[in-house]
């Protein structure tokens, strides 16, 4: 149910309106709360479908964090494509910092590294969209042995993994 799919039963629910009507002009705070929660409710999207990156990005291998730890010790380039605040915070140790809002394009992803090399995509892990978003731009433009790390730095710092911090 969408925003506005919940904004349009709830208007149209005239015991519901008349109640938080009645609650907030009377003062009546258990009927003001019982219809405020029932609005709310309206409003959450029930369905988890959208709220998690894809499990798989044509073009690319889906990983996860063992095989992300395994790349990692073979010195594979790994790209954060979140925020700068937090890339500074924590990322893998080494990781290339290209926010996908700002950073991610063509040229900059050359300069780390060349279209048939391997490269490691990550970003806040399954409910982050910014490394399947990243990871589909990189196979569109041509590379061609991308790993997409869906679990990204939760996944990682779960496992105990090192992190590495830019802040001073």
């Amino acid at each position: 149910m969408t925003f506005w799919r919940g904004v349009y039963v709830f208007c149209s629910y005239r015991s519901w309106k008349t109640k938080l009507i009645d609650g907030v002009v009377n003062v009546k705070i258990k009927e003001t709360w019982i219809s405020v929660v029932f609005f709310l409710f309206l409003l959450i999207d029930t369905t988890n479908a959208d709220n998690f990156a894809p499990e798989n990005i044509d073009g690319a291998r889906t990983i996860n964090t063992a095989a992300a730890k395994v790349l990692f010790n073979r010195n594979y380039p790994f790209i954060d494509v979140r925020g700068s605040d937090d890339y500074k915070t924590a990322h893998v140790p080494g990781a290339h910092h290209l926010s996908i809002k700002n950073d991610f394009t063509e040229q900059n992803l050359r300069k780390i590294v060349e279209k048939d090399q391997p490269v490691v995509i990550y970003c806040n892990g399954i409910s982050c969209m910014g490394s399947s978003v990243a990871t589909q731009q990189a196979v569109a433009w041509g590379w061609s042995n991308v790993f997409y790390y869906r679990e990204g730095i939760t996944g990682w710092k779960q496992q105990g993994y090192s992190v590495q911090s830019s802040d001073p």
